[in-house]
């Protein structure tokens, strides 16, 4: 089996992360659509709850969070299916949606206590615009999951310019692009946008409909698998500081449920653990909400890193260190006002709520 990435020191410094941009607009106005539809991770539902089936006890806080095809939430999948988060004290209902973007309305408008695997620029966004949240924690930092395919007649990526580039219009895929475009000394400018979700832009590319595209795991391997006449341009482990995913609560549920909270990152901790000394196990059932092959799970996780207990602790609580997230935070808002997508830094001092991590040291 193939070693599961647990953090490991970076070489990259935060201060990468000063080339994001970011489409203010798209948080505000994106609404589902039947294309993102085809995406959900459940069979016939958007929704799972309570594996066992029993009835909820009343010593269970109930509480529901948004996910998406992602692997790096493959400790949450292990959690939930293991009974960790119940065991821990908390009932969880997993919602599936296509893409980040959709998630953001239904935490807004309450029917979600919480996302799981949120972009730090799309946090910040959603800060500035303001909805109100805890950062309780670090799902994964991106180390090659998402990346840019395009068809060999793009030689690299100053070619880009001139081409569509098929990716969905204010989240992640598009601010990882720009990034990639500003590095190689082209704008926004230089492209034209296909708008679609990693589900739809890897389809349009594998069948041949467009050169560019960006997309994430799961769709990511089998649209390079399936389109010979291209490869993976460009990737997040030439940039491993680029993508940085977070958990997110709340702040009405995290003050009012504590314990809940501290439940969901004890639940994912334990998942962790289980997944590096149950691979076969674990990678069957992360396998199953992602609609991949078990051996599958294994080849994806090479392409994030899972910080555990202790690097969370390094990230979230030592200002000392180059890993701080605070730092990273604030670095990223900076540059968003002086592109002009946000008018405000918002306190970011008071999103980054460490206190539920430091119980579990």
């Amino acid at each position: 089996m193939k070693p599961v990435h647990r953090f490991t020191p970076f070489v990259q410094p935060w201060t990468r992360r000063q080339a994001l941009y970011f489409l203010a607009g798209a948080v505000g106005t994106v609404t589902l659509n039947a294309c993102t539809q085809n995406a959900r991770t459940s069979s016939g539902a958007n929704s799972t709850s309570n594996p066992s089936g029993d009835e909820n006890p009343s010593n269970l806080i109930s509480a529901a969070i948004g996910v998406n095809p992602w692997i790096g939430q493959a400790p949450l999948h292990i959690a939930y299916e293991k009974g960790f988060f119940r065991e821990a004290g908390l009932d969880l209902d997993v919602k599936n949606f296509g893409t980040n973007l959709e998630m953001i309305p239904a935490f807004s408008a309450g029917q979600l206590q919480g996302i799981s695997a949120m972009p730090s620029s799309e946090a910040i966004l959603m800060a500035a615009n303001g909805t109100d949240y805890r950062v309780i924690g670090v799902m994964d930092l991106s180390a090659g999951g998402d990346a840019i395919l395009a068809r060999n007649s793009i030689g690299d990526i100053q070619d880009f310019k001139g081409k569509q580039v098929a990716v969905q219009e204010g989240g992640l895929g598009h601010f990882f692009v720009l990034q990639v475009l500003k590095e190689a000394g082209l704008s926004a400018e230089d492209i034209s946008i296909l708008n679609a979700g990693p589900d739809v832009a890897a389809a349009a590319y594998q069948s041949g409909s467009v050169d560019i595209a960006f997309t994430y795991s799961p769709y990511l391997e089998q649209a390079n698998a399936e389109q010979p006449d291209g490869r993976i341009i460009y990737d997040t482990s030439k940039m491993p500081t680029a993508i940085i995913d977070l958990n997110l609560v709340s702040a009405d549920f995290a003050q009012a449920h504590p314990e809940a909270v501290q439940a969901f990152l004890d639940g994912i901790f334990k998942a962790q653990e289980f997944l590096e000394t149950n691979p076969d196990e674990a990678y069957a059932i992360v396998s199953r909400p992602l609609g991949i092959q078990p051996e599958e799970v294994g080849e994806q996780l090479q392409g994030v890193k899972l910080p555990d207990l202790q690097a969370h602790l390094e990230m979230m609580t030592n200002p000392q260190s180059e890993f701080y997230l605070l730092n990273a935070l604030s670095e990223m808002a900076e540059f968003l006002q002086a592109q002009g997508q946000i008018d405000t830094i918002p306190d970011l001092s008071r999103l980054v709520d460490a206190q539920f991590l430091s119980n579990l040291a």
